[in-house]
């Protein structure tokens, strides 16, 4: 079931939100949480009812884990716990990248499975894995069987995030009064899921077809046409995940719950530490605090921490996906990371533009990969964006610019960008990047009245009338 569908916004939310207040009228808050559970598992199963027992048992294996952890205190527990969260990953998520990569390089015949990735399966086995680590760390407080599933099922997270870490969600569960409906808090979940929907109904979809059609043709496309391509994913990527993250955010303040913010402007950022410190920030936290700082972080000197630094990268590339576009891009992030943290020793200064641009452009490059069918896509897009493929400009610009010719620039039409996208697109690319500059902190600026009503309810509107073909979030493949 997708947000942005007619199914989740007029029968599942609306039953949902009544059954969940409704129970909490009658005293009952231990079954508006076993409300919210079956709920969110109800969620769950209308993707694919099958992957239900995995979820379940994963449920029950780390909750009776995080018991024994908590009782014996001992580490062998832990390295059961997360080579297990592990083994599901690998078996469900790599052993057919694992099997090819094998084949290809070793010139074997391995039988490579057909598995079927369980939805989610990345966010609720990281935010189980997460809570086990804490557990050790003597981090945690014990918790009923019933509030560990909502905190790891709980439906506004489970599909696609934001990752959950106990101690900020699960003492919510014990504060009774989140269980009391609230008019302010309701308008503003409905406030950042209306915005949410936005970004993704009217902006990221609007972006994919083309953006998909120059991917697909990444050995065809011309300097303008791949450079068009680069930015479009990246503002696609963006809109689509943020506008997920925020719809996410949103219904929890329906419930009454502060789920984490998980964008900031990244594409302000001014330099690569400034940028994962603003993108998918769970992830960023999850990666720095749970591997980095496991793996030694920067206690053992320079040369180790470049070193772990590249091997939290990777790993989280690979996170994103099975395959070695996600490892390359995770690679260049580790590489730019590096090179962030050996600049700051020299204590030189650029100005901020210029180091916003740096900054942007290689988010861009390595996008690329991101979004790439295959490394030789991506090399075939990146060739084009750097002008190896020879600097083609649409013949509409020729009369305005017609002097580059004499430096071996050419003009022809563009096949795969629509007729008068150029400068639509443009100002589109303009308008959008504007948005990611000015993005409101509506959790702690919103105040109910007139202007914000009517906000909502023209971008609701807009987006709920074009919802007449659900799209899937991108990150619903990771």
């Amino acid at each position: 079931m997708l947000f942005n569908s007619y199914e989740f916004i007029l029968i599942f939310l609306p039953i949902t939100l009544l059954g969940y207040f409704f129970l909490h009228e009658f005293k009952a808050a231990k079954s508006a949480v076993g409300f919210l559970v079956v709920s969110s598992l109800a969620f769950y199963s209308y993707w694919d009812i099958k992957m239900l027992p995995l979820l379940l048992s994963s449920i029950i294996f780390n909750y009776s884990m995080g018991r024994v952890i908590e009782k014996k205190a001992c580490k062998k527990y832990l390295v059961i716990g997360i080579s297990v969260n592990l083994l599901l990953l690998i078996l469900f998520k790599y052993l057919a990248f694992i099997a090819n990569t094998v084949n290809a390089f070793a010139g074997t015949t391995l039988p490579v499975p057909e598995i079927t990735l369980p939805l989610g399966i990345s966010f609720y086995t990281f935010t189980q894995t997460a809570y086990l680590i804490d557990v050790y760390r003597r981090e945690t407080t014990h918790y009923s069987l019933m509030k560990y599933s909502l905190f790891v099922t709980i439906f506004p997270h489970l599909i696609a995030g934001p990752i959950l870490y106990h101690k900020k969600m699960l003492p919510q569960f014990s504060d009774v009064s989140k269980y009391l409906f609230s008019s302010k808090n309701f308008a503003l979940g409905v406030s950042i899921f209306s915005i949410g929907l936005f970004k993704k109904v009217i902006i990221a979809d609007t972006l994919a077809p083309w953006v998909k059609v120059i991917f697909d043709n990444a050995d065809k496309v011309t300097f303008i046409e791949a450079w068009m391509g680069a930015l479009g994913y990246t503002l696609q990527l963006y809109f689509d995940f943020s506008g997920y993250s925020e719809m996410a955010v949103g219904l929890g303040w329906m419930l009454n719950f502060s789920l984490p913010i998980n964008f900031r402007s990244p594409y302000k950022a001014t330099s690569i530490v400034d940028f994962w410190r603003r993108w998918h920030i769970t992830l960023s936290e999850f990666l720095k605090n749970y591997l980095y700082i496991s793996l030694g972080g920067n206690r053992k000197g320079e040369s180790r921490r470049i070193i772990n630094l590249l091997i939290t990268m990777l790993l989280g590339g690979l996170w994103h996906g099975a395959g070695w576009t996600f490892v390359i891009w995770g690679g260049l992030h580790g590489i730019y990371l590096t090179i962030n943290h050996l600049w700051r020793k020299t204590n030189l200064a650029i100005y901020p533009v210029i180091s916003w641009g740096i900054t942007f452009l290689s988010v861009v490059f390595a996008w690329t990969f991101f979004r790439a069918n295959s490394v030789g896509d991506a090399f075939q897009m990146i060739f084009a964006m750097s002008g190896m493929k020879g600097v083609v400009l649409p013949t509409s610009l020729h009369s305005k610019v017609a002097f580059l010719e004499q430096f071996g620039v050419g003009f022809e039409k563009l096949y795969y960008i629509p007729d008068g996208f150029f400068q639509i697109g443009t100002i589109l690319a303009i308008f959008i990047l504007t948005i990611c500059f000015k993005e409101p902190d509506l959790a702690n600026d919103f105040k109910p009245n007139l202007k914000w009503a009517l906000i909502t309810s023209v971008i609701f509107v807009m987006s709920f009338i074009s919802l007449s073909k659900a799209s899937e979030f991108l990150y619903f493949q990771f």
